[in-house]
């Protein structure tokens, strides 16, 4: 070894170049072979290593070594043989420059560190894109997990490499670092913040990739594609991308929708304003007529004839419409909708339908319709809920009611 180390140097010395010279022109040639020797090693290296695993995941039924080829793993693992050889062979061509020598040492160990790094992160990455491939993993924040332990080594990582170039041990290096803790959750405050968020969001399955979710703070209203250690990421129905803040998710109200998704309908929740002066009793007359509509005939039937055994019995003077018992057309026309809703074939059956009245409110007498629609479909939804109500408001004329409006129109003023 020593022979070949000193072959150029002696060449050198033979032609007459001077002992300074000499050693410069050595250590310059030792430095080409070895570049050429590397080079060679980490092509091979590759070609063997990234080959080899092509095939054996060709081979196998997983997906999880294909996986391994597409992050590059096998080819970051292969540069691990040049490294080795590097740092065994520099000793050899820096032998005459022991202090050039130091600094190659320190370069190369820091730059081990960091292929170290690169390797645990593409093989972090090949289980991140391999448990998204399971179902029950696919609305997990897996990214968040990922980032979190990434972060671990990261900040692992760039200690060691601290370390190595001030030359202090690696535990008393974390020892000093550990004075400096205040200045650091400072600086990673916002990190910090959203690794205990990920944890809690999981823990407590507040979000899932998928998620329909509302947060009028920051605009969004849509699908949850993404959840990260520092932002979840939302598909407004625009096809606009919101980032929330993975904190914001714990500090702030947001609306989910998951538990509409997975119920058995959609809820409609939806009221008619009327005019409160356009409320009266029925007249028999009246009663007559509205018997034409089917649906609520029956009914009308069969109320005004408790309604006229009960005046009867307690012999109330009916020449006054208001004394005793009596229909209203809001309260007929309560009936019809309510009917109207029951019998409609897009209406989830069993769940909750009401149609009530809400309270009386200076702009009009509110007729709510709450219902749950058997598509949750949005633009389904819309259409079952726009066809119920086009109906209701059609129908108010014929109970002799009126819809409350602003006026269009104001007295000239003299």
């Amino acid at each position: 070894m020593e022979d070949w180390q000193c072959f150029f140097y002696d060449y050198f010395i033979s032609i007459q170049f001077t002992e300074t010279v000499s050693k410069y022109l050595n250590m310059l040639s030792l430095m080409v072979i070895l570049a050429v020797v590397i080079y060679i090693t980490d092509f091979i290296a590759r070609k063997i290593l990234v080959n080899a695993f092509i095939r054996f995941s060709n081979k196998s039924k997983t997906n999880f070594d294909d996986l391994l080829v597409d992050h590059k793993a096998p080819k970051y693992i292969a540069h691990i043989i040049p490294l080795t050889i590097t740092i065994k062979l520099f000793p050899l061509v820096f032998s005459d420059f022991p202090h050039f020598e130091e600094y190659i040492v320190m370069l190369l160990r820091v730059y081990g560190v960091f292929l170290t790094v690169w390797i645990i992160r593409s093989v972090l990455r090949t289980f991140e894109s391999y448990f998204k491939t399971l179902p029950r993993l696919k609305d997990k924040p897996i990214d968040s997990y990922i980032q979190v332990v990434m972060l671990f080594i990261w900040v692992v990582g760039i200690a060691t490499c601290l370390a190595i170039v001030i030359k202090l041990p690696f535990t008393q290096f974390f020892t000093t670092l550990g004075a400096a803790s205040a200045v650091l959750l400072l600086i990673f405050k916002d990190t910090i913040l959203g690794l205990v968020a990920s944890i809690q969001i999981a823990i407590n399955d507040s979000v899932r990739i998928g998620d329909w979710i509302t947060m009028e703070k920051y605009g969004a209203d849509g699908d949850v594609i993404e959840i990260n250690l520092s932002t979840i990421q939302v598909q407004n129905f625009d096809k606009t991308i919101t980032h929330i803040p993975t904190y914001a998710i714990l500090t702030d109200s947001f609306k989910n929708w998951r538990g509409m998704q997975s119920s058995g309908g959609r809820r409609i929740k939806r009221a008619i304003i009327l005019k409160a002066k356009s409320v009266h009793y029925l007249t028999p007359e009246q009663i007559e007529k509205l018997k034409d509509i089917q649906l609520i005939n029956e009914y009308l039937s069969s109320r005004q004839k408790d309604i006229e055994t009960y005046n009867t019995q307690n012999n109330i003077d009916k020449n006054t419409l208001i004394n005793g018992r009596n229909m209203t057309n809001l309260g007929v026309f309560r009936k019809y909708v309510l009917s109207y809703v029951q019998n409609h074939s897009a209406i989830n059956k069993d769940m909750s339908i009401m149609v009530r009245q809400l309270d009386p409110t200076p702009n009009g007498l509110p007729l709510e319709i709450y219902a749950f629609s058997s598509d949750k479909r949005w633009e389904n939804y819309e259409y079952i809920m726009a066809d119920i109500f086009d109906h209701a408001i059609s129908a108010v004329g014929y109970f002799d009611l009126e819809l409350f409006e602003y006026p269009t129109e104001f007295p000239n003023l003299k």
